[in-house]
């Protein structure tokens, strides 16, 4: 409307005034509805000619968009496990930093599972002392062994030679007693020796393999434990959290409930424009946004950042050929917008729907490039139509109150 408007008064209106002015025609007698196309029709014509043409330049090089919304990330309250809920800490809209307790599920189990895991290293305990006394009697029996296995054998080494130079003093049936009882106290001293090494290898490997076991049964359960208390990763508003005790969690579910996380750093606006305007948009141009959320009010920013990729043409690899022709839309060129003024939009609520105008600027281009002559002063002209763009947003933030109440 406000480009045929100017279009209209360098077109239609001086051709109505020479027709109304200098050929002496009257509105309403020669000039009616039915003769206005044939007596303005170089004007009506070359108004509506030059009308797209100033709507083209101005829109191809300040392009504009109505999606531009400040998004923000949101983490979902969950727990690794499914159980009961025994103690709720937060309530609904409530700030919390990271670290802080959200809820805790039923432990009774868990905590059973690491009374079990002690009593079981106590266990052990007692059996390393017990298996060490074990080892120690065992010792005296090999010694009390060992001595009586040398004085057996001494003694059927004595009867030998007394059999030698006297057969009548020691029969044969002597000497096959002493080394029975040889051979015997022998058995003895081998069993108290394997006996002795069975004990030191259940002190030395079974009862700390047994030890280990049970503690990492009872690092287990503490793991579990301090896991069903579940905490704040990061700064933020817990919200849609109706969590109470005695409800059952199942992470697989649904969350308990959603943290908006706060900002980092300056927020920032993510804009989509048309993909005709990827020539056009680069990083430092000078935009203004007009949101819903605060009517009558215009936020100068930055473009500070252009997402290389489209995103309407991503695509999952699945087992079905990607039909090109199918896509639902052709998607938009994501512009990331910044503040000039700190602070500027930090009242802003995130999420909010706003609009966006963005503003070339050729300055630095004539001036480094030695641009001079015709083509410096077209590209002063593109730069200077932005204004109406400028107005048009301000039109439309003037007007935003009324068109969302009444409309």
């Amino acid at each position: 409307m406000i480009e045929l408007f100017l279009c209209g008064l360098v077109t239609v209106l001086p051709d109505y005034l020479f027709r109304r002015y200098r050929q002496g025609k009257r509105l309403g007698h020669e000039i009616t509805i039915y003769s206005v196309w044939y007596e303005l029709r170089w004007g009506i014509t070359s108004c509506a000619i030059l009308a797209a043409m100033l709507i083209t330049v101005i829109f191809y090089f300040h392009p504009s968009t109505s999606n531009v919304t400040s998004l923000f990330r949101t983490v979902a309250i969950l727990s690794e496990r499914t159980g009961r809920v025994t103690e709720v800490y937060v309530e609904n809209n409530q700030r919390v930093s990271s670290g802080d307790p959200i809820f805790k599920l039923d432990t009774s189990e868990e905590e059973a599972r690491a009374e079990t895991a002690r009593r079981q290293l106590a266990e052990i305990e007692a059996q390393t002392e017990i298996s060490r006394a074990l080892l120690s009697a065992s010792k005296a029996r090999l010694s009390r062994a060992e001595i009586a296995y040398a004085q057996a054998l001494e003694d059927l080494d004595r009867r030998e030679r007394v059999a030698v130079n006297n057969r009548n003093v020691v029969s044969e049936q002597e000497l096959e007693r002493a080394r029975s009882l040889v051979l015997s106290l022998s058995e003895d001293r081998n069993e108290a020796v394997a006996e002795i090494v069975s004990i030191e290898n259940e002190i030395d490997l079974l009862l700390p393999a047994r030890r280990e076991v049970a503690e990492a049964t009872l690092e287990e359960t503490r793991t579990q434990i301090a896991k069903s208390t579940i905490y704040a990763g990061v700064n933020g508003v817990v919200q849609q959290f109706q969590l109470r005790v005695g409800d059952v969690v199942n992470p697989l579910l649904r969350p308990a409930g959603v943290l908006v996380a706060d900002s980092i750093g300056e927020m920032r606006f993510q804009a989509g424009f048309d993909q005709i305007s990827a020539t056009v948009l680069s990083i430092g141009m000078l935009t203004e946004v007009a949101c819903s959320t605060r009517p009558l009010e215009i936020f100068p920013m930055v473009v500070a950042d252009i997402q290389p990729a489209i995103a309407a043409g991503q695509y999952r690899a699945s087992d079905q050929l990607v039909d090109v022709g199918q896509r639902a839309s052709n998607g938009t060129i994501l512009a990331a917008l910044e503040p000039v003024f700190e602070g500027h939009t930090s009242d802003i609520p995130p999420g909010s729907s706003c609009k966006a105008v963005a503003y070339s600027n050729h300055r630095e281009e004539i001036s480094t490039e030695g641009i001079s002559g015709v083509k410096a002063v077209a590209l002063r002209i593109v730069d200077g139509l932005g204004i109406t763009n400028a107005l048009i947003i301000r039109i439309q933030a003037t007007v935003l109150p009324f068109s969302a109440i009444f409309f």
